[in-house]
């Protein structure tokens, strides 16, 4: 019987952004991993991350109980750890034995970056409008955005909730079919769909491509990654330097 304490190294490199799993045969092959003293060649091991003294080429790896994941979440998902419905969930998606989170949400019809984690510090920073925490957006709208709309982004639209934020916008093609690229400070329910339909822009498709500085890059749509060491330390300094 598997003691509930111990994991697979393999998957416990992955989880700290070490390597990717297919990548862990090459990291002991090239590198020096021992637990407890030992050299270790084989990814299945189990260990225990609490107790077990970890190393890679002599220099140990503290125990984490923090995971760290991004997913490219596709149309029709909803962004939560569960749904009442019995929806599809983000969290669903994600293969781990640990109990995460979204940080923040995208709407069910919005597809892209989100992240996933059990770093509720961490989360609560990226999520709080203090921290101005900057998401970047694609928005494929019908026809072409006019001087007067794009001023009411940069100005601030009247919502029922309050005059939104500054919101920087930038034409990326222009047609029958444009394409729009949007900086947002603020996570408010469903904002910039309520800001398109308050200017009466028709939005065909919306998706989140970078959350501060993590960007979604080639993942393809309902894949997911561990975020790298650098890419967990470029978040905590993002909403430092907030």
């Amino acid at each position: 019987m598997v003691d509930v304490k111990t994991t697979r190294l393999d998957k416990y490199l992955s989880n700290r952004g070490v390597t990717s799993r297919r990548n862990i045969k090459k990291l002991l092959k090239s590198h020096t991993v021992t637990v407890n003293g030992t050299r270790v060649f084989e990814l299945g091991i189990r260990i225990t991350p609490e107790t077990d003294d970890l190393r890679i080429n002599g220099n140990k790896l503290p125990y984490s109980k923090h995971v760290y994941f991004m997913l490219n979440k596709p149309i029709g998902i909803v962004s939560t750890s569960s749904d009442e419905y019995g929806r599809t969930n983000v969290v669903s998606l994600i293969d781990t034995s640990v109990r995460i989170f979204p940080v923040g949400r995208l709407d069910k019809d919005t597809s892209g970056l989100i992240l996933l984690t059990n770093d509720g510090d961490l989360t609560h920073k990226l999520t709080h409008p203090k921290y101005h925490v900057p998401k970047i957006y694609h928005l494929t709208i019908q026809g072409m955005i006019t001087d007067e709309q794009k001023k009411a982004f940069a100005d601030g639209v009247l919502l029922r909730d309050g005059i939104t934020q500054p919101v920087h916008i930038a034409v990326l093609k222009i047609g029958k079919i444009s394409l729009l690229r949007i900086v947002l400070h603020e996570g408010r329910y469903r904002q910039i769909r309520r800001m398109c339909e308050t200017l009466g822009i028709e939005l065909i498709h919306l998706k989140r491509i970078a959350f501060g500085p993590i960007k979604l890059g080639s993942l393809k749509e309902g894949e997911y990654r561990n975020l790298t060491k650098h890419e967990i330390a470029s978040l905590e300094k993002a909403v430092e330097k907030s």
